[in-house]
């Protein structure tokens, strides 16, 4: 019983365990809605869009631009992705899944714009927590894609290539080349795969190489090579399956390839031969259906003859600027506008593998936007 009733009651002082919890809980969340509503950092593992963007970089990737998506797997421990840190194990549940919204953004996907996305392919995990990948949107819903020649059209007019844009050349030289060239005219050569001597025949030797069409022709200028050519991407040596791997496309290649209309929300088609094979597995994987089967020149969908087909939402189509090195919608087809991540947005830091511990950043590529 308190007989100084008159005297205040001291407050007891919140214990310093008690304020480290409250602190890091509020950190957690805070950074947790700023990584799903605002902003995502996402690393450059792969050179598939050199030059326009290097392995090594650091990017914030905006989620407003083009809207952000609600969780469609909410169980998962947050500022995670697939695996718990440092570990093999999964960081998520998929014990509850939602339907995925998008809120509303401040523009939409636009021809030419860096897009973060979740590879379709990926078939192990749900749509939000597939494998990030980064490409260039060659593509947007309702335009018709075709490449003659490494050139890209859409609707029939060419469009400007990204000023790094990459190709695959052979270069034929003496011997082996010195680091030092490689450095001079800014190769990259990770895990250095790139630095191995080829034979290219009994008499010829030399280097295959992913560069600009400015960095090859200064090889030429420079007599740094004996011979210096773009890789023929049609020779059946190199051929491979492309998307949508049908009959028809079965002689398209990576440099020529399509014409091949991408699916824009709304748009009805009436199906036939030729596009039934072109869209089924888009419109089985991605379209919500329980069901859908290939009858020759009609699909049935859920038990149900479909001749004409509407479709669901919006699609795109993806291409890496490191034009011959890049896994993209060539191979695997339409990213779902239900699989974009958000707008690749500014470089915040750059760090160059290749280089020692002093000279590993590339301060010149600090905060550059992206285009």
């Amino acid at each position: 019983m308190n007989w100084k009733f008159w005297e205040k009651k001291k407050e007891s002082k919140p214990k310093a365990k008690e304020k480290w919890w409250h602190s890091l809980l509020f950190a957690v969340v805070a950074a947790t809605l700023i990584r799903w509503i605002f902003m995502e950092a996402f690393t450059i593992p792969t050179p598939s869009m050199e030059k326009s963007l290097l392995v090594g970089d650091y990017l914030f990737v905006s989620k407003f631009h083009y809207g952000t998506r609600t969780p469609a797997t909410p169980l998962q421990i947050p500022l995670t992705h697939q695996k718990i840190w440092l570990t093999n194990l999964p960081s998520y549940s998929d014990a509850i899944k939602l339907p995925t919204y998008r809120l509303p953004g401040i523009t939409h996907v636009k021809n030419n714009d860096v897009v973060v996305f979740n590879w379709p392919d990926d078939k192990g995990y749900p749509t939000d927590l597939k494998t990030n990948y980064i490409k260039r949107c060659i593509g947007i819903a309702g335009d018709t894609l075709q490449i003659k020649n490494r050139e890209v059209f859409i609707n029939g007019k060419a469009v400007t290539p990204p000023a790094e844009m990459q190709y695959t050349y052979k270069v034929t030289t003496n011997g082996m080349v010195s680091d030092n060239i490689f450095h001079k005219y800014k190769i990259a050569n990770y895990g250095d795969y790139k630095k191995n001597l080829q034979a290219f025949s009994d008499t010829t030797s030399g280097y295959v190489i992913d560069m600009t069409p400015k960095v090859a022709q200064q090889l030429k200028d420079d007599h740094v090579a004996n011979k210096v050519e773009l890789f023929d991407m049609s020779d059946d040596m190199y051929r491979t399956a492309l998307f949508p791997m049908a009959k028809y496309s079965a002689l398209w290649t990576i440099d020529n390839y399509g014409s091949l209309w991408i699916p824009k929300e709304g748009a009805t088609i009436t199906l036939d031969s030729q596009n039934v094979a072109t869209y089924e597995t888009t419109i089985r994987s991605y379209e919500g259906w329980k069901s859908v089967e290939n009858k020759g020149d009609y699909l049935l969908i859920d038990g149900n003859k479909v001749t004409q087909y509407t479709f669901q939402q919006n699609y795109y189509f993806m291409m890496g600027d490191n034009r011959h090195n890049s896994l993209d919608s060539r191979y695997w087809g339409f990213v779902p506008e239900d699989h974009i991540v958000g707008k690749a947005f500014i470089i915040w830091l750059s760090i160059d593998p290749e280089e020692g511990l002093l000279h590993m950043i590339r301060w010149k590529r600090l905060f550059n936007l992206i285009n």
